[in-house]
């Protein structure tokens, strides 16, 4: 069983806004825990209680921005100064943007950047099941035995995962599409059937694809891809 945290520490580490906002906004009565005002001092169990903040707090957010990124290898997706280059140091924007989802090193990917702590918590949250397409690249071939062994569910963290929609693309390349994030969890997939991950792209979170968008660049979101994903997600747009 995970370990619970205390709901404002919880909000700062799922970047939905600072710990000082956080205890702000549950004293105001702005914050709910599963549908109940939360209060202060009160504990959660990440990314299983869910966490919302009410219209009021998300009006006060002011300038929110949305942004898609391609992840190169060896980038730390997390906001945190260290001596390592992170995934913030990329971008040259005036906005204080975080990602959505803490990523490994070795894996490229198509991120989301915002200040928009709403909708990191409907995208991160495992009870909405969001789409996400990966492209799978393994040292040597893989076989259709194998392909359809990763379609099963896997045990990670004493947890099975949803069944994954899986295509092959070449004789050691394919698609896999998962509703779901569990601890490097495509690369354990492609362990229990005796392979190994050479390469890890994700393609495409919900409507938002990558496209022609190279290692490094990045973008704002159009006016159509903000509306079409905050329908598919149910969030009210201001």
């Amino acid at each position: 069983m995970e370990e619970k945290v205390r709901i404002q520490k919880y909000m700062s580490q799922a970047w939905i806004c600072s710990r000082r906002k956080a205890e702000d906004y549950i004293a105001r009565g702005l914050v709910k825990v599963n549908g109940q005002v939360a209060k202060i001092g009160e504990s959660i169990i990440p990314w299983e209680d869910e966490v919302v903040l009410l219209d009021k707090a998300i009006e006060e957010q002011k300038n929110l921005v949305y942004y898609k990124l391609n992840k190169p290898r060896w980038i730390e997706t997390t906001c945190a100064q260290n001596n390592e280059k992170n995934i913030v140091d990329i971008m040259d924007v005036k906005e204080r943007v975080f990602p959505i989802w803490r990523l490994d090193k070795e894996t490229t990917w198509l991120i989301l950047m915002t200040n928009d702590g709403r909708l990191a918590n409907f995208l991160m949250h495992p009870r909405y099941e969001h789409s996400k397409e990966y492209v799978v690249e393994t040292f040597g071939s893989i076989d259709d035995d194998q392909l359809e062994s990763m379609r099963d569910w896997l045990m990670i963290l004493w947890k099975m995962t949803n069944e994954a929609a899986i295509k092959r693309i070449s004789s050691w390349t394919f698609s896999i599409i998962l509703t779901e994030w569990r601890n490097r969890q495509i690369r354990r997939m492609v362990e229990k059937v005796g392979s190994r991950v050479k390469k890890l792209k994700r393609i495409r979170i919900e409507n938002i694809v990558l496209w022609k968008l190279d290692f490094w660049e990045y973008k704002h979101l159009s006016k159509w891809e903000i509306t079409e994903l905050f329908e598919k997600l149910g969030i009210k747009k201001d």
